[in-house]
């Protein structure tokens, strides 16, 4: 009989191992990403975020942080951020007609704007599709985050932007991916309004 408890500990304890790990090795890297959003919001530029599976339900998790707001706390207006996972429509259009690597690569070619940020995640770095929209964006001008895992893959590569979480296991990128997607948003939404970020910390102590 197999010792649950030892196996959600150990779950935990790797988790936080590697939640460590990206503390160590991600901050500037997600810095960069802060800035370079921070930059495209205050131009009146947005966001297209893609992924598959659990990267899909990622994407559209940190597209609703940024349209609605992280916290009911911090009550700024709605920033600009388009999930491209979520037209079933077009994602299956394109996929029948023309196969599954080109379902955002079309998209960002229908939407992106010189400017815009593509943030493409993946826990291997080696998703085709978003490889694919990443070279779409860099030749249209919209600079490319990549939020990856392991070495980071080909996506690390060729982002302008890389944020590689030091750990092979999808599950605990995954997990990390959480954590630094609230970072992300949560500076963002703050350096985009210092007033109010000034409010809230006189107001925390």
């Amino acid at each position: 009989m197999q010792d649950w408890e030892q196996v959600a500990n150990s779950h935990i304890r790797e988790s936080i191992r590697v939640k460590e790990a990206t503390l160590e090795t991600c901050i500037p890297s997600l810095l960069e990403a802060c800035d370079a959003l921070t930059e495209a919001f205050a131009g009146g530029k947005k966001l297209l975020i893609c992924g598959n599976g659990g990267s899909a339900a990622d994407a559209q998790h940190l597209a609703a942080e940024f349209i609605s707001t992280l916290s009911q706390a911090f009550p700024r207006k709605a920033l600009p951020a388009i999930a491209l996972t979520t037209d079933s429509s077009t994602l299956t259009s394109r996929a029948n007609d023309y196969g599954f690597d080109e379902v955002f690569s079309r998209q960002v070619e229908a939407f992106g704007q010189p400017g815009d940020v593509l943030l493409a995640i993946s826990t291997s770095g080696g998703s085709q599709n978003c490889l694919e929209a990443m070279k779409v964006a860099k030749e249209l001008g919209v600079k490319n985050i990549a939020l990856v895992g392991g070495s980071g893959g080909q996506m690390a590569e060729i982002a302008d932007v890389a944020i590689i979480v030091p750990s092979n296991q999808t599950m605990h990128i995954q997990e990390s991916h959480l954590a630094l997607y609230h970072i992300l948003c949560h500076i963002v939404e703050r350096q985009l309004n210092p007033e109010m970020a000034a409010t809230e910390a006189a107001r925390l102590g």
